[in-house]
């Protein structure tokens, strides 16, 4: 393990997707990404708004302060910003961490930008930083969000009961799902084949 890569985020380059490190300059890309389908009135999901978008920006940089996570500002091949996702959780004893905080613009979801994004996220966690598991949480009703973990190759392991209050004051009970390092190899194998055959995940 490198502990390098536990505290310096790496900037991620694919074909149909960037991730770079989030910075507080990025507000505007971000409220300009989640402005396209408006995701925040989305009840079952975390998407910043016009009022919540800079203190969620502030507190992602507090996480990466404190090496408990790294967010990113996700773009298109064409430069636009397009969503958000990050690294928590981080655990480097374990090692592991939880790939989360994941939202797009309507016009890339379910398109091969998250293939590729997802692909270059495990890439790193379990090529670059040793991890031997990571995670994927999402609520119970986020079906879209369900479906497109199960179809990275992610193994169900269970659901979380009442395990966190969302924005609107309702409990949400997680999905719980998770990739372990020897089952990588396969995963990589599967994402680069829906890559290279223009499917996504």
């Amino acid at each position: 393990m490198n502990n390098l890569h536990w505290s310096i985020p790496p900037m991620l380059q694919g074909v149909h997707v960037s991730l770079e490190p989030l910075q507080k300059e990025h507000v505007e890309d971000l409220l300009l990404a989640a402005s396209d389908g408006e995701l925040w009135n989305l009840w079952y999901t975390s998407v910043p708004g016009p009022e919540t978008v800079r203190p969620y920006v502030a507190k992602a940089l507090a996480d990466r302060e404190a090496g408990t996570a790294m967010p990113f500002l996700v773009r298109n091949a064409a430069g636009e910003p397009v969503g958000c996702t990050r690294y928590f959780r981080m655990d480097p004893v374990i090692p592991g961490l939880e790939i989360g905080y994941t939202w797009y613009s309507a016009r890339v979801q379910r398109s091969a930008l998250n293939t590729e994004a997802k692909r270059l996220l495990l890439g790193h966690a379990f090529d670059a930083m040793g991890c031997t598991v990571v995670e994927f949480r999402t609520h119970a009703f986020n079906h879209r969000s369900r479906a497109a973990i199960e179809r990275l190759g992610a193994h169900f392991d269970g659901i979380l009961r009442r395990q966190m209050r969302m924005p609107d004051g309702h409990l949400r009970d997680t999905v719980v799902y998770s990739i372990l390092d020897n089952e990588w190899p396969t995963v990589r194998r599967h994402l680069d084949y829906k890559l290279d055959h223009g499917a996504s995940a």
